[in-house]
C-alpha cells in the first residue's frame, strides 16, 4: 500500500473548485507504465502524477487513458506539494516559483498537447455549451469577460473516451491561449477555477494558481495496480 495525495489545483480565491489531482509520491511502487496507467484509470482523476525523484522533481503524468509528456495542473500541484524549484516531466525542465498564495510554472507552448481553441462571442455562450459539445477532438471554449483587463471565461472538453467529460482547469490549454493572444490572462474556467498566465520574452509562458490539499488516501499496492 502507498499514500496518494489528492489536491485541488487552480482553486478560486475562496479555496473552492480547482482541478483534482492525484499525486503518487512513491512512484517506485508502480514502476511500469501499464501499472501506472491502470492506477490512473482506477482513480479516475483528470490527471495522476507519479513522482520518480522527489529531489530532482522527475515526474510522470497520466490521464485515465493515456500518458502525457506535459500537463499544467499536475506540475503546479506536484511543485507545490513537494516544495520544488523545478519539475521534470518528459517534455523538459519546468521552472517553479512561489509568490504568496500562488504557485507558478514556466513552460513552452510547444510542449502542450494540441487543442482546438475556439472563441465564442460571449461568456454566456460558453456557459450554455452542453458537456461535451458535439464534435471530435480536445476543445477549449473561451470568450472575453473583459478584454481590456485580460479576463477570460473558459471551459474545456477532452472529448475522448476516458470518463472525463469536462476538465475543470487546464494549464496546457491556458498556456496555448496565452501564446496565441500574446498577453497576460486571468482565466475563470469550469465551475469557478482560476488560472493566471503571462507570456515571457523568450516565447515561454508562466502559469500560476492556488493549490490546496484535498485529502490523503490509501492507494492500492503494486500487486493490485
Amino acid at each position: 500500500m502507498n499514500d496518494i495525495d489528492v489536491l485541488s489545483v487552480f482553486c478560486a480565491a475562496d479555496g473552492r473548485h480547482g482541478n483534482t489531482l492525484g499525486v503518487v509520491r512513491e512512484g517506485r511502487h508502480h514502476p511500469d507504465r501499464a501499472g501506472r496507467q491502470a492506477l490512473a484509470a482506477r482513480l479516475g482523476y483528470s490527471e495522476t502524477v507519479f513522482v520518480d525523484d522527489p529531489e530532482l522533481g522527475v515526474v510522470d503524468i497520466y490521464t485515465p487513458g493515456l500518458r502525457l509528456p506535459f500537463a499544467g495542473h499536475p506540475l503546479v500541484g506536484a511543485a507545490w506539494l513537494l516544495d520544488l524549484e523545478s519539475v521534470n516531466p518528459p517534455a523538459g525542465e519546468v521552472w517553479v516559483r512561489q509568490d504568496g498564495e500562488f504557485t507558478w510554472i514556466t513552460a513552452r507552448p510547444e510542449w502542450a498537447p494540441p487543442r482546438t481553441l475556439r472563441q465564442y462571442a460571449t461568456a454566456a455562450e460558453v456557459d450554455a455549451l452542453p458537456a461535451p459539445p458535439p464534435g471530435e477532438g480536445w476543445l477549449y471554449a473561451w470568450a472575453w469577460l473583459d478584454e481590456a483587463a485580460g479576463r477570460v471565461r473558459a471551459r474545456a472538453f477532452p472529448r475522448r473516451d476516458d470518463g472525463i467529460v469536462e476538465d475543470e482547469a487546464t494549464g496546457a490549454a491556458a498556456l496555448l491561449l496565452t501564446a496565441e493572444l500574446g498577453r497576460a490572462l486571468n482565466i475563470t474556467q469550469g465551475r469557478g477555477s482560476q488560472l493566471i498566465t503571462a507570456p515571457g520574452p523568450d516565447g515561454s509562458v508562466e502559469i500560476g494558481g492556488r493549490v490546496r490539499l484535498h485529502v490523503k488516501r490509501r492507494g492500492p499496492s503494486r500487486a493490485a495496480a
